[in-house]
């Protein structure tokens, strides 16, 4: 019997969908029954509007508030704002803290404070440290569910203990060691734990030399550090030492992606958040804030190019010939910004090396303006016949790929110094640099020798 290959097969959307658009709502429900929170977000975010809240409501109310944790902030907010207020208090009854610190701020100050009012004095008090760190810090990630043990203790002791407890937290391979004040001292692998014997005590197993995360930590840091000493979970501790939770590498995992998004998205001034099937005029508005800055840039490489008029009216080959200078300045240009606002996401570019990565960035801009300038020039003698054209957009294009590496550099450092992301802003400014100094290079060359 033949078997259809795996890669042929329709993919849970194309189910979906095929099965939203004839109406039967069985096989729906059916698939979504197998599928995980996190693939259920996916497939909601996949999905327009007014099918997205078809699957919404067939979904069982006590999986919504776990699936509201997967999907992005603006496809969340659309979908609070469709549940009246006895839904939302069952989707969030008996949620994580962690998980529900993650919700709470979308959710109305009605509902906010009728679930403080419904947790015992413990998990609010839990909660309400976790809310107290922003969520692109590593308190803001860590997971308050964690299982400390004393130095002194016997290993005997701590299994004891772990089977009266009969459950521990999802993805645990460590238990913390604390002193008598909740200090972190270290931890025990459940591997130790389970092959050493049983009259030894916790200090003689555990390991100090994995240091705690500081809950103040950047997030993009946190991830630096499990990415770099190959972490699964690590520890997270307050200005004192204190043991407050655990950041795990799921967390860690979401952040990369975030990471990844924001640098993406932002590159065509888009936020990550943004719901990709939201109506056309929100989405129209979002994106006419970039147009808008990019036409004003525009509008000044053309008063550039309108100063010399004369000279194109003069030299036709001018005009003709301008984009190519302006074009090779901004593939050069963005080469090197790329580069530049990859090393600063991941720490590798700071003040100390900076210096160094202009100067190399530019004898990059050098060597392949000579070497372009060559080709283009040669191109130019055999288009126009004219030695003279030839030699004004060879400097013009040596000079607008020097002054590219020079940008691509500078500019995003600067944008940072400022506390502007370079992503969002750096290409802008970056493309309005190499159409001005391409243009009046060339331009300005084009206007004192041909005319």
């Amino acid at each position: 019997m033949n078997h259809e290959p795996e890669h042929n097969a329709p993919s849970r959307l194309e189910t979906l969908r095929s099965a939203l658009q004839v109406g039967t709502l069985r096989p729906i429900q059916k698939l979504l029954r197998t599928l995980h929170p996190a693939e259920i977000g996916h497939l909601l975010e996949a999905l327009p509007p007014k099918e997205r809240n078809i699957v919404w409501g067939l979904l069982d109310p006590s999986d919504e508030g776990e699936i509201l944790i997967h999907v992005n902030d603006e496809v969340r907010l659309k979908l609070i704002e469709g549940m009246d207020s006895a839904e939302l208090m069952a989707a969030v009854t008996g949620m994580e803290v962690d998980d529900l610190a993650d919700l709470l701020g979308d959710l109305p100050e009605a509902i906010t404070q009728g679930v403080l009012t419904s947790m015992d004095s413990q998990n609010r008090e839990r909660l309400r440290m976790v809310l107290g760190y922003s969520e692109d810090v590593a308190g803001g990630l860590m997971n308050i569910d964690t299982i400390t043990v004393r130095a002194d203790v016997t290993l005997e002791v701590v299994l004891r203990y772990l089977r009266f407890l009969q459950h521990v937290p999802d993805t645990t391979n460590t238990l913390f060691v604390v002193d008598r004040y909740g200090k972190y001292l270290g931890i025990v692998h459940l591997t130790r734990l389970i092959t050493h014997d049983a009259h030894l005590t916790v200090a003689d197993i555990m390991d100090d030399s994995v240091a705690a995360i500081d809950a103040n930590t950047e997030a993009r840091l946190v991830a630096d550090a499990f990415e770099k000493l190959d972490l699964v979970s690590a520890p997270v501790i307050d200005h004192a030492g204190h043991l407050l939770g655990r950041i795990t590498i799921d967390d860690v995992v979401d952040v990369i992606r975030e990471e990844a998004e924001h640098s993406l998205m932002s590159m065509a001034g888009l936020d990550e958040a943004d719901d990709m099937f939201a109506p056309v005029v929100p989405s129209a508005q979002r994106r006419a804030v970039w147009l808008g800055v990019n036409l004003a840039t525009a509008f000044l490489a053309a008063w550039v190019v309108g100063i010399f008029d004369a000279a194109i009216e003069k030299v036709v080959a001018l005009a003709v010939l301008m984009p190519v200078v302006a074009s090779m300045g901004g593939v050069a240009g963005t080469q090197t910004l790329t580069l530049v606002i990859r090393g600063l996401a991941l720490g590798q570019l700071e003040r100390s090396n900076s210096r160094w990565m202009l100067f190399k960035e530019m004898a990059i801009g050098t060597l392949n303006g000579f070497a372009w300038a060559a080709v283009v020039a040669v191109v130019t003698v055999f288009w126009w016949r004219s030695w003279e054209i030839a030699a004004v957009i060879a400097g013009a294009m040596i000079i607008n790929l020097l002054v590219a590496a020079i940008g691509g550099v500078l500019i995003p450092l600067m944008l940072k110094k400022l506390r502007i992301d370079p992503a969002l802003a750096g290409s802008v400014v970056l493309t309005t640099v190499t159409d001005v100094v391409g243009f009046t290079a060339f331009l300005g060359l084009g206007a004192y020798f041909l005319t």
